[in-house]
């Protein structure tokens, strides 16, 4: 008989997509600049949906903002945004594709600033993931002091769509903390990559 698998409870059980993820991504620390861009491209367009929406809509995406290539999406045009809200592989959202395109050109500018915008972000929890020990997902907070000072700076330097509660998804999913519950098989996959930074 083989032995149940523990996951954290809001990985459910029967969402393949939800469960993929939750078991090959969510924790483990992020430290390509790129994918920091794609999470911080996803947690917005989030905001006010449900994550199974966007992970749902992922390869939409993908597809429509050059691979998360801050780069290329800092130089789109109007007609090209235009071009983009009418797919439906997206949220058709104008101020969120709006803020896709302010951020990237944003980003660029961390990066240049701080030799990588990884070097910028992961300076709110002091360059190493924060290892907790919440034993159930009611015990998992929204937000927490870093989320408040990564929000307000990012605020301060015009990036859109950034609020607390939004950076602490970010954090969550880019490994910057560790929130699986301790029961969960990944809680300790995740901590055992604390310091392999790649």
């Amino acid at each position: 008989m083989s032995k149940k698998i523990i996951r954290c409870a809001w990985a459910g059980d029967t969402s393949l997509t939800y469960i993929e993820y939750h078991d090959k991504e969510w924790g483990i620390p992020v430290w390509d600049d790129q994918r920091q861009f794609e999470f911080l491209i996803l947690e917005g367009a989030q905001a006010g949906l449900s994550w199974s929406t966007i992970l749902n809509k992922r390869e939409g995406y993908r597809k429509n903002f050059a691979d998360f290539d801050a780069n290329k999406v800092a130089r789109f045009t109007q007609k090209r945004i235009e071009k983009i809200l009418q797919d439906p592989g997206i949220v058709r959202n104008k101020l969120k594709v709006d803020s896709v395109v302010n951020n990237a050109k944003l980003f660029l500018k961390v990066q240049e600033e701080f030799n990588g915008f990884c070097n910028y972000i992961w300076q709110f929890v002091d360059g190493e993931p924060k290892q907790h020990k919440f034993r159930k997902d009611s015990d998992i907070p929204a937000t927490s002091p870093e989320s408040d000072a990564m929000s307000k700076d990012l605020k301060r330097r015009g990036f859109k769509f950034v609020g607390s509660t939004i950076m602490y998804a970010h954090m969550q999913a880019t490994g910057m903390v560790n929130d699986h519950v301790m029961t969960c098989f990944r809680y300790r996959e995740c901590k055992a990559l604390a310091n392999s930074r790649s």
